[in-house]
């Protein structure tokens, strides 16, 4: 659960910047976010820990970048968001390996998730609000919401599925 939580949230986070950016015409930093992006996910795959903590600071560099440039703020908030979100995966289940694995692990994990998923879908009411007023309200970002509230659901749905 943390894993396909940390991989989806990697994406989302580094697609969300690299849309903003190309959404004003950057592409060139958007493929350089794209590129670091997919590093972050090999890095997850050979568990480089190091790298978790240079894609977050790039993340929210460049999403500040993006704000001072005016770039849609909702694209950039995302970006920010899932970065954290993804960091925070990466050390918690960093940690989780070094555990036995029993109910309790598997219990832990669930809530962990729980909260930090909380925390991300408040992040995103603030950016819809914010995209609302800007008037920057797109098809591509009711994309984005959709696509995060399925994945939501899909969880709260394999939760409820365990629980019984």
């Amino acid at each position: 659960m943390t894993v396909f939580a940390l991989l989806v949230s990697i994406i989302i986070s580094s697609a969300s910047l690299a849309w903003g950016f190309a959404e004003r015409g950057l592409t060139s930093f958007s493929m350089w976010l794209l590129i670091f992006g997919a590093g972050w996910l090999l890095a997850v795959w050979k568990r480089w820990e190091w790298y978790s903590s240079l894609e977050l600071f790039i993340s929210i560099f460049s999403a500040a970048i993006g704000i001072l440039l005016y770039l849609p703020p909702g694209w950039m908030l995302s970006g920010a968001i899932f970065a954290l979100f993804a960091w925070d995966m990466n050390d918690f289940h960093r940690r989780l390996r070094s555990v036995v694995n029993d109910d309790n692990t598997r219990e832990m994990e669930r809530r962990h998730v729980a909260r930090v998923s909380l925390l991300a879908l408040a992040g995103l009411l603030l950016a819809s609000a914010t995209m609302r007023m800007r008037a920057q309200f797109t098809f591509e970002w009711t994309a984005l919401l959709v696509i995060v509230i399925v994945l939501g659901l899909a969880q709260l749905v394999g939760w409820f599925r365990k629980m019984q």
